[in-house]
């Protein structure tokens, strides 16, 4: 039985137990695991359930992309994406693999039951899911002290909106911040909620620990490769907010889904790496701000890589980033009635 939707993790290490709590909330809800390994980790994942994706496989696929991507980089999660929408995926979760399921954990849908964000501009949204100090990876360092002074206004009333990019929350291990784990690190468990709608015009970091997409933004799922792994997917996270806009459409964030037991960091080296997002996030999301792009879902291609052609002219993404969009563009038109990657 073909699998209703797929779920993409990459991996250095043997099957964790996140993984395989993964694995079993997959099977009763029709999904199937893709797991993207590396140049260093496992030859093979023996875990029932799984498909697992080795390096050579990767390089041997008909993907181009596959053979532009560094290797021993987080960016290889791209191919996930791709053997996924290749094999038909109704819908793709992405996650890591020192996330496990909590009972929360569901089979999302497109159509969503949210409350509305009723500003714009910056918006902290761990603070409608907790009243204590804590702020997402991403947001600007210049922004907390208000953020948490200032009540986030939303709606009074739910309504079901369409949403093709949803992101969940992580409760122990949530994805702040260096700042936040140096300063206060400790587990952190949100509160429960009505799902939250930003509307175009409202400005929120989002990753890539427990994230749901769907098929007309399906292209916006690109990591970019040529920018700190720190920031991979927070500077994509701004560009799918930009391209989300010109459909009328914004991000959900949903009550913790996940518990993350998190893999071992060294929290100085994240800081180095988080370093240009302090920097820059501010300059780009003003850059995406300014841009003029195309409505429609037939653009969000093309809107695309008009983002990425503007920050490397501005100097955010170095040149050599461009022939990676181009060959990922190039592998979404070519996968309209093809198959994948060889699986071992």
């Amino acid at each position: 039985m073909k699998a209703h939707f797929s779920s993409i993790i990459t991996t250095i290490q043997p099957p964790t137990a996140a993984v395989r709590s993964l694995v079993e909330r997959l099977k009763v809800s029709g999904g199937e695991l893709l797991i993207i390994g590396d140049k260093k980790g496992p030859t093979e994942y023996p875990l029932d359930g799984a498909t697992f994706y080795s390096l050579a496989d990767q390089l041997t696929s008909p993907f181009s992309l596959a053979r532009k991507l560094p290797t021993g980089h987080y960016t290889r999660k791209n191919i996930g994406y791709l053997a996924a929408i290749a094999g038909g995926a109704a819908s793709i979760y992405e996650t890591d693999d020192d996330n496990a399921p909590l009972p929360s954990w569901c089979l999302r849908s497109i159509e969503t039951d949210v409350v509305a964000l009723t500003g714009q501009g910056w918006v902290n949204v761990y603070r409608l899911f907790s009243n204590d100090l804590i702020w997402p990876r991403g947001f600007p360092l210049d922004e907390i002290v208000s953020s948490c002074r200032e009540k986030t206004e939303v709606s009074a009333r739910k309504e079901t909106v369409r949403a093709p990019i949803q992101q969940g929350l992580a409760d122990n291990s949530p994805d702040v911040d260096a700042v936040w784990r140096l300063v206060m690190d400790r587990p952190f468990t949100f509160q429960a909620g009505p799902s939250v709608l930003l509307s175009p015009g409202a400005w929120c970091p989002f990753n890539s620990q427990s994230t749901w997409w769907w098929p007309e933004a399906y292209p916006l799922l690109y990591l970019p490769s040529f920018c700190t792994f720190r920031m991979t997917d927070i500077w994509r996270s701004f560009v799918a907010q930009r391209c989300l806009w010109e459909l009328d459409l914004g991000v959900v964030f949903h009550a913790p889904e996940v518990i993350q037991e998190r893999n071992e960091h060294d929290l100085m080296r994240d800081f180095g790496d988080e370093i240009p997002g302090y920097q820059l996030n501010r300059r780009i999301v003003k850059i995406l701000e300014d841009l003029s792009l195309q409505p429609g879902a037939e653009a969000v291609g093309d809107n695309l890589w008009t983002c990425y052609a503007t920050l490397i002219q501005e100097g955010i993404f170095p040149d050599k980033e461009m022939p990676l969009v181009d060959a990922w563009l190039d592998d979404l038109k070519a996968l309209k009635g093809e198959d994948g990657l060889t699986q071992r």
